[in-house]
């Protein structure tokens, strides 16, 4: 692990120990530099990534302040979520409407002549391609939808509708990069990379999209409550072993 992601990591460790309030401030980067026997830029980029994932706040002349909503909740970013909207940038690949499959047809809950959008579209970082997304909606539900709204955030449109989402359904599964997404994403095939299931539900229950996302530089950080009934249920054996 770069020395970066172990300060990134161990300080996140150490927000989600302590929750009295009397804990609000992180040490000045130079007692942080000291600690971790890093570079004081090197704690820098540690705390601009936690800024940016909106765990702390950096008042300058007064501290390093820990963002108390935070840590009081469950935290998932990912190596998209961290970044802000203003380094990603979105390019649409095609978009056509079609009639669902049985799936489609299943997940949406659509009859069979009811039609459905499907796009593709690559997503940059800072403007490198980093990953390809396929993605399905329902047309009844979003009979505008056009490149402006997929060459930004499909979850601001969706809210833009005046829909609320509830949840998010994601599945994770290794893969390796072929010849067409390579050309896509200007890499080399056979690299290693992230194929990620996404599914969007809003509040009442309907399903709104379905994805898949292929990313290359991925990364996930989970800070969640131990879940022990889950645990127990795992070590029970299952009825009629």
């Amino acid at each position: 692990m770069k020395k970066k992601e172990f300060v990134i990591q161990d300080l996140l460790s150490k927000i989600y120990q302590h929750s009295t309030l009397e804990n609000r401030k992180l040490p000045p980067e130079r007692q942080l530099a000291q600690e971790y026997g890093v570079s004081r830029f090197t704690i820098r980029q540690a705390l601009e990534k936690l800024v940016s994932i909106g765990v702390i706040e950096v008042i300058q002349g007064s501290g390093i302040y820990i963002n108390e909503r935070a840590r009081t909740n469950p935290l998932v970013y990912n190596s998209i979520t961290e970044k802000r909207f203003a380094r990603i940038a979105f390019l649409m690949l095609s978009l056509h409407k079609k009639l669902p499959d049985n799936n489609d047809r299943v997940v949406f809950g659509l009859a069979a002549e009811e039609y459905i959008w499907q796009f593709s579209r690559l997503r940059y970082v800072d403007g490198v391609a980093v990953q390809i997304e396929h993605s399905k909606l329902p047309a009844s539900t979003f009979p505008d939808l056009n490149r402006r709204a997929i060459e930004s955030s499909i979850q601001n449109y969706v809210l833009g509708k005046g829909l609320t989402i509830s949840h998010m359904l994601t599945r994770y599964q290794a893969i390796v990069i072929d010849r067409q997404q390579a050309a896509l994403l200007g890499c080399k095939k056979g690299i290693p990379a992230m194929l990620i299931h996404n599914r969007g539900i809003l509040e009442g229950g309907k399903v709104f999209e379905i994805s898949e996302v292929i990313d290359i530089d991925y990364a996930c950080t989970y800070v969640i409550p131990f879940n022990r009934n889950h645990l127990e249920f795992r070590q029970t054996p299952p009825q009629g072993v």
